[in-house]
């Protein structure tokens, strides 16, 4: 059985990634979403927050296509998680150069640690590729419309925490 894993924060989940999650489901036949709990970043949303928006918006994709998707939060390191849920291949979304940049270290340091498991890059559909989590986020907090870039549910928890 090939296993993906795709990790994030997804904080919160745009249409940037359901779109790399239906595409991924093409590669692997059981895909992990890992939904990093990344203290750092401080979140806008809590971590149960986050895996059940991501349970929600996962839900809708397996109902059409019928594959297998599992939601798994972590806080070890990528390549632990992708052993924890044995994953043979990480599943990266590429949006612009710099993303390639920061991620090509990445997959460097993942495969001196475990050259086992892959990375594949999945670039973003081209009405996507401008989304990002953290500008959805400034978007909803300053009162502007985010429906394009994410679903109707998270446009709902997006005005609840920012109370508009």
């Amino acid at each position: 059985m090939r296993i993906g894993l795709y990790p994030g924060t997804f904080d919160p989940i745009t249409l940037g990634h359901v779109d790399i999650i239906q595409r991924a489901m093409a590669l692997v036949d059981r895909l992990v979403i890992g939904v990093a709990i990344n203290r750092d970043k401080g979140p806008l949303f809590a971590l149960e927050e986050r895996v059940a928006m991501v349970e929600a918006e996962c839900a809708a994709i397996t109902a059409v296509t019928g594959g297998e998707i599992v939601v798994h939060p972590f806080e070890n390191l990528l390549i632990d998680c992708a052993r924890d849920v044995g994953a043979g291949i990480i599943i990266r979304g590429l949006r612009a150069v710099a993303d390639f940049e920061y991620e090509f270290q990445m997959v460097g340091m993942n495969r001196a640690l475990d050259s086992s498991v892959e990375t594949v890059f999945l670039m973003a559909d081209a009405r996507r590729q401008a989304i990002a989590s953290k500008l959805v986020k400034e978007i909803a907090r300053l009162g502007g419309d985010v429906s394009r870039f994410v679903t109707p549910p998270v446009v709902r928890a997006l005005k609840d925490r920012y109370g508009k």
